[in-house]
């Protein structure tokens, strides 16, 4: 039976981290070893933390610089033979790892695997279904974003990628991905493993312009690569417009509309297809600027109610 090392973490979480460990702790598969990587929380959520101690394989909370850092952390500590993590705003759905470990026995030759995600509001609503597709490594190089709750790796994966660029801070996630899908295959699996918690205080609506940014330095770092650079040149300009389209996704959630819209026509101008394939971005742009933002808010409503109806149906 394969170990299973799942790291959590967390900085000032307290409202959503006893979920986040519960999701852990309550898997179905028999081995399981939690790390809870803490940045030094003031919230109280070092006394969740202890209350679930004993069930934990290790914890900490100390200052760090960032989330790279404690995951690196729990790296380290890690033994199982597959690894994730899971911040502490998110959670696993129930059974989620003895599905992922039956994906890898059956694919010996894969190095990750992700499946498809919920995305839910403070509390725990379904607000969209997020379904992946199987992704080439051009299409990592082209931001074609993986939901990380829902990612899984084997340790050997690790072992050669490395661990994770700590001055990263948004986007390292997906800077990982494109180093493990260097060394070796990546699967994806149409099923859903995890949810995303989408709220106020979560880094995609507070420091929006720093995706872009960081998308940006990926696209410079994958040209230096040896490995990468014929790649990310045989994409270079659908990998450079894709990359203002992330800056004009996050800047479009942080509430700044003119900057998003810019972002947008930057690709646009870039790599046409890239920009023409997200249109939702120039129209919610668009009506944020017009002051018509209540006509998307409504459909956004309309969304969540109708995942509300779909999910109390399932119930019954």
């Amino acid at each position: 039976m394969k170990l299973v090392s799942i790291i959590t973490p967390s900085f000032n979480q307290a409202a959503f981290l006893e979920q986040t460990i519960r999701s852990v702790l309550e898997q179905d598969h028999p081995r399981i070893e939690y790390i809870v990587v803490d940045g030094g929380s003031s919230d109280g959520s070092i006394d969740l933390i202890k209350k679930y101690s004993d069930k934990l394989t290790w914890w900490v909370s100390e200052k760090d610089s960032g989330q790279a850092e404690a995951i690196n952390k729990g790296l380290t500590r890690a033994t199982g033979e597959i690894i994730a993590w899971i911040n502490s705003d998110d959670y696993y759905l129930p059974n989620t790892i003895s599905r992922v470990v039956k994906v890898f026995e059956e694919n010996p030759d894969v190095s990750m695997v992700y499946g498809d995600m919920l995305a839910v509001d403070e509390s725990g609503q379904t607000i969209n279904e997020l379904k992946y597709k199987q992704l080439p490594l051009e299409d990592l190089l082209c931001f074609q974003i993986i939901g990380q709750p829902a990612v899984f790796f084997r340790y050997e994966a690790y072992q050669k990628a490395g661990a994770l660029e700590p001055t990263f801070h948004f986007l390292l996630d997906h800077h990982f991905w494109i180093r493990i899908a260097q060394h070796g295959k990546i699967l994806h699996v149409p099923q859903i493993w995890a949810a995303a918690r989408y709220h106020a205080e979560a880094k995609n609506r507070a420091k929006a312009a720093e995706f872009g940014r960081e998308a940006f330095r990926i696209l410079n770092w994958a040209k230096s690569q040896p490995g990468l650079a014929k790649t990310a040149a045989g994409v270079e300009r659908r990998a450079r417009a894709s990359a203002y389209r992330v800056d004009a996704r996050y800047l479009l959630d942080g509430g700044k509309p003119a900057s998003s819209l810019k972002a947008w026509f930057n690709a646009l101008f870039t790599h046409p297809p890239t920009a023409l394939a997200r249109m939702n971005i120039l129209v919610s742009a668009l009506l944020q600027i017009s002051g018509l933002n209540r006509l998307r808010e409504l459909v956004l409503s309309r969304r969540k109610r109708s995942f509300a109806d779909k999910n109390s149906k399932t119930r019954i």
